[in-house]
């Protein structure tokens, strides 16, 4: 009975030393009359400030831009155009000499109002409009350059047009011989050359979209730092801000 007994205890005393090690669930700040709140899905048009290459950019390089049109919430003022986003690049593929497209993938981590107010910011690549040998891979916000089939065809037929000339100068079977000898050129050429690289140039749109909620506070909104009220659903911690790579 006595041997029993203890163990009982010892089974009690371990259930509840495991509760009180367990973490506690934290939720994420409520909205008050004092914030305003930007709904999950809200897409926001930027202007890239600061080129962008798969030619030279690194993970974990700063990407620069800044909102070119005004978000409003409640008849309200949430996010005005001018106010800068700060983003990181989290994905770079150079464009290979036979195979494989360049890739790029970048995120949006800080919002900072024309007040000087600055949170983190919950954000992604949802489209860039109008690009150039490039396009929207997937819903990640992966930019991929385009292939290169057109233009290594041209290469080819242009270095076998050329072949064929210089073989029909020399007469009989001369042709046919520098046209086979041109397209091996140009072929060769083809492959020793890489495909499109992805570059994004100063004053490119870009549209971003909001992953979850955002909280802002609108009295700091108004430029009233001094109100210790929620700020968003993240850490009231300022971000890191990280400054322009050297374009190499």
């Amino acid at each position: 009975m006595n041997r029993l007994l203890l163990v009982l205890l010892i089974s009690a005393t371990t259930c509840l030393a495991q509760q009180s090690a367990s973490p506690q669930l934290t939720t994420a700040p409520s909205a008050t009359p004092d914030s305003l709140v930007i709904p999950l899905g809200t897409k926001v048009l930027l202007s890239l400030i600061h080129p962008i290459s798969t030619k030279s950019a690194r993970v974990g390089d700063g990407v620069y831009l800044k909102t070119s049109f005004p978000v409003t919430i409640e008849d309200q003022m949430a996010i005005p155009a001018g106010t800068y986003v700060q983003g990181e690049i989290t994905e770079v593929k150079r464009a290979g000499k036979v195979k494989g497209r360049a890739e790029l993938r970048f995120r949006f981590n800080t919002l900072i109002f024309p007040s000087g107010y600055t949170l983190s910011l919950p954000a992604a690549v949802e489209d860039v409009p109008a690009m150039e040998n490039a396009k929207m891979k997937d819903s990640e916000g992966t930019i991929q350059a385009n292939g290169t089939k057109g233009r290594d065809a041209a290469t080819i037929g242009s270095t076998t047009a050329t072949g064929a000339l210089v073989g029909l100068s020399a007469g009989g079977k001369g042709s046919a011989i520098g046209a086979g000898i041109g397209g091996v050129t140009g072929l060769a050429i083809a492959m020793l050359t890489r495909g499109n690289e992805v570059r994004l140039e100063p004053g490119t749109a870009v549209e971003m979209v909001f992953q979850r909620r955002l909280l802002l506070n609108r009295n700091k909104l108004r430029g009233n730092s001094a109100v210790n009220s929620p700020a968003s659903d993240s850490s009231d911690e300022r971000p890191k801000l990280t400054p322009p790579p050297q374009i190499r």
